[in-house]
C-alpha cells in the first residue's frame, strides 16, 4: 500500500496480507478505531464480536489450532484488557501463536488521570508488566513511524519455535496517526527453516534407536502444531514403535492403529505404563511430559532412558534434542533408513472399569460417549472442556480421523472450549463439538449467542450434573466429605437457551436414541446446535488418583505420596 493512511488502516491491510480473515475481541473506545478500519478490508478480514475477551482469546486460540495460522485477537483498554489474561496464559502454555492487539488511553492523557489508565504513570499500573509474563513478546507502541518494524516483530515471535502470544499495547492516537510506510518492506521476513539439533546429537539419538528392542513414543501437541503426523506415523513404523499420546493430543496419531498404546497420565490408559516397563527406550514426541500426561508413570520413567524432540527441554530426565518436532523426526528416521518393524502385539487402550445399565438410557459418561463416537463425523473438530466430562472423553472418546481434538490442559481453565469451538468452525467450516460440563457453560457458554450470530457450525453437548463435580469429588475423596457448596439446584440449559434463541436447535436428552437424533439434525443443519444431558455429580470420572482414592483400580495401584504428586485442580 501506498500514500498516507490511518495506522489502523495499514494495520487491517497488512493482516489480510498475512492471511488473517478473522479478528476476534470486543470492542470499545480505545480499539473501535480498528474495527473501523477493518470493514474497509471489504469483509477479507472479518470482525468476530465475542460476549467476553476471554472468549474471544480462545477464538483466536481455536482458530490457530486447527489451521497453523496465527489467530488474532483485539481487546480495549482497561477490564476489556485485564480480561484476554487467561486466555494468553493458556496460549502461552500450550504453545499457541496469538497476537493480541489490545487499545489504551490517548498518551496525553496517561498519567493525568486517564480513564483506563494503565501506562505505569502517576502510580496507575503498567499493562507491559500485566502481558509480559503470558506472552513471548510484549511492548507498547508509542512512535507510530516504527510501527511496521514492531508488528514484523511480533508476528515473528509468535510463530518462532516455542510459540506463543505476542502483545501490542497501542495507544489510540497512535492508531489513528497517519502513516507512510515503504511498499515493498516486508512484514515479517520469511519464515526460517526448521531447525534440527546438531548431527552429532541426532547420531547419538539414533544408535540408541537402533539398539533399543522396543521403543514406546509419547507423542504430544507439539506433533500438531508442527505439522508433523507424518513424520511420527513414519518413524513409528520404522521402529516398530508402540504410540501412547498426551491428554491434549489424541489426534496426532490414529487411535485406531494397532500400535496405538492409549493416552498416557492421570485421564489416560494404565495400559500405558505396562508398554513403558516392556520397552528400553521411551522417546517423547512435541511433549515436554507435565504432571497431568506423567502421572502414574514417575516410577517407570526412572528405569528407563528417555530421549525428547521438543523446542523446549523436558520435565524428565533424559537427552534433549531440542528444535523442531517435525524436522528433528524427520531426520530420524533418515537416520534409521528404510527397514521397517512390526510393532509387538499388546492389549491396547483398555479403559478402565465403568459401570452402566443395559438398555437405551444414559447412565453415565461412556454411555453418552459411545454414542457421540458412533455418529462422530472423521472430519470433525472436537473441543473438550476441564472437569470430569472432559476426564471421560479424553479416556473413552477416540480422536476423528481427519479432524483435530483439542484439550486446553496448558491452564485447564473452565469455558474454553465454547469460544475456541467457535473460532475453529469459523476458520475451517467444519462442524466442530464442544464437549463441556454446566460449571463451564454457566462461566462462558453464552458465547452460543456468538455461534448464532455467525451461524457456526458447532454442536454443544452439555453433560449436566448441576454441579462443579470435580470439586464435588475432590471434596468426598481428600476433604472428608462433600460440603454441598459446589452442588446446585437443577437447571434445564436446553430449555433456557432455545427460550433464549429461538432458532437454535436445542434438546434435553433423556436416552440414548434422543442424543443419537439431537447430534445428527445438529450435523444436517448449517449452524449451531445444543443437546443437553442429566448426569449424577457423584460419578467419579476415570481420573487415576479419584479412582485410587475411592477404590484403589485393578491396573494401576499407587501409594499415598503418587496421589498426592498428581492430583489436580
Amino acid at each position: 500500500m501506498t500514500g498516507e493512511m490511518r495506522l489502523v488502516d495499514w494495520l487491517a491491510a497488512e493482516l489480510a496480507r498475512l492471511g488473517v480473515q478473522h479478528v476476534f475481541g470486543v470492542s470499545g473506545a480505545n480499539i473501535e478505531d480498528l474495527h473501523d478500519a477493518l470493514r474497509g478490508t471489504g469483509n477479507t478480514v472479518r470482525g468476530v464480536v465475542a460476549k467476553h475477551e476471554f472468549s474471544a482469546v480462545t477464538m483466536a486460540d481455536g482458530c490457530a489450532r486447527v489451521t497453523g495460522r496465527l489467530g488474532v485477537v483485539a481487546a480495549t483498554s482497561g477490564g476489556g484488557a485485564m480480561n484476554l489474561v487467561p486466555g494468553l496464559a493458556e496460549a502461552h502454555a500450550s504453545r499457541v501463536p496469538v497476537l493480541a492487539l489490545v487499545g489504551q488511553p490517548h498518551t496525553e492523557q496517561e498519567g493525568r488521570g486517564a480513564f483506563q489508565d494503565s501506562s505505569g504513570a502517576a502510580g496507575t499500573f503498567d499493562a507491559r508488566a500485566v502481558f509480559a509474563p503470558v506472552s513471548r513478546y510484549c511492548a507498547r507502541v508509542d512512535d507510530p513511524a516504527t510501527f511496521d518494524k514492531v508488528l514484523a516483530e511480533a508476528v515473528s515471535a509468535a510463530q518462532r519455535d516455542p510459540k506463543g502470544p505476542a502483545v501490542l499495547l497501542l495507544p489510540k492516537d497512535v492508531q489513528q496517526a497517519l502513516v507512510t510506510f515503504p511498499v515493498r518492506r516486508p512484514l515479517v521476513e520469511p519464515p526460517a527453516p526448521a531447525v534440527a539439533p546438531p548431527p552429532p546429537a541426532l547420531e547419538h539419538a539414533a544408535g540408541l534407536l537402533r539398539r533399543s528392542r522396543q521403543v514406546l513414543i509419547v507423542a504430544g501437541e507439539g506433533v500438531a502444531a508442527a505439522g508433523a503426523r507424518q513424520e511420527l506415523a513414519r518413524l513409528a513404523g520404522r521402529l516398530g514403535a508402540w504410540v501412547a499420546v498426551t491428554p491434549d493430543a489424541k489426534d496426532v496419531f490414529d487411535n485406531r492403529h494397532p500400535a496405538f498404546a492409549g493416552v498416557a497420565g492421570v485421564m489416560g490408559h494404565p495400559g500405558v505404563a505396562d508398554r513403558m516397563r516392556d520397552a528400553d527406550l521411551c522417546l517423547l514426541a512435541g511433549t515436554r511430559l507435565p504432571v497431568l500426561a506423567r502421572g502414574g508413570l514417575e516410577g517407570v520413567l526412572a528405569d528407563t532412558p528417555v530421549i525428547c524432540v521438543d523446542p523446549e527441554p523436558p520435565y524428565v530426565k533424559g537427552l534433549a534434542l531440542l528444535g523442531n518436532p517435525g524436522e528433528t523426526l524427520r531426520e530420524l528416521s533418515t537416520r534409521l533408513g528404510p527397514c521397517r518393524r512390526d510393532s509387538p502385539p499388546h492389549q491396547g487402550p483398555v479403559p478402565l472399569p465403568a459401570g452402566g445399565q443395559a438398555g437405551d438410557g444414559l447412565t453415565e459418561y461412556a454411555d453418552a460417549l459411545t454414542v457421540i463416537s458412533s455418529v462422530l463425523p472423521h472430519d470433525a473438530h472436537v473441543f473438550v472442556d476441564a472437569g470430569n466430562a472432559g476426564a471421560a472423553a479424553i479416556h473413552l472418546l477416540p480422536a476423528p480421523l481427519r479432524g483435530r481434538f483439542i484439550v486446553a490442559v496448558g491452564m485447564g481453565g473452565m469455558g474454553y472450549t465454547f469460544g475456541a469451538g467457535i473460532g475453529a468452525a469459523l476458520a475451517t467450516g467444519r462442524r466442530t463439538y464442544v464437549l463441556a460440563g454446566d460449571g463451564a457453560f454457566f462461566m462462558h457458554g453464552m458465547e452460543v449467542h456468538t455461534a448464532v450470530e455467525h451461524s457456526a457450525p458447532v454442536t454443544f453437548v452439555i453433560f449436566n450434573n448441576n454441579a462443579h463435580a470435580m470439586c464435588v469429588t475432590r471434596e468426598d475423596l481428600f476433604q472428608g466429605g462433600a460440603r454441598g457448596d459446589n452442588t446446585f439446584r437443577s437447571s434445564d440449559i436446553a430449555a433456557g437457551t432455545a427460550a433464549m434463541f429461538p432458532a437454535l436447535p436445542a434438546t434435553r436428552a433423556h436416552t440414548a436414541g434422543q442424543l443419537r437424533k439431537a447430534l445428527l439434525t445438529g450435523q444436517d443443519g448449517g449452524g449451531p446446535a445444543l443437546v443437553a444431558m442429566d448426569f449424577d455429580p457423584a460419578e467419579i470420572p476415570p481420573f487415576l488418583p479419584f479412582l485410587t482414592a475411592a477404590h484403589g483400580t485393578p491396573h494401576h495401584r499407587k501409594s499415598d505420596h503418587e496421589i498426592e504428586t498428581v492430583h489436580v485442580g
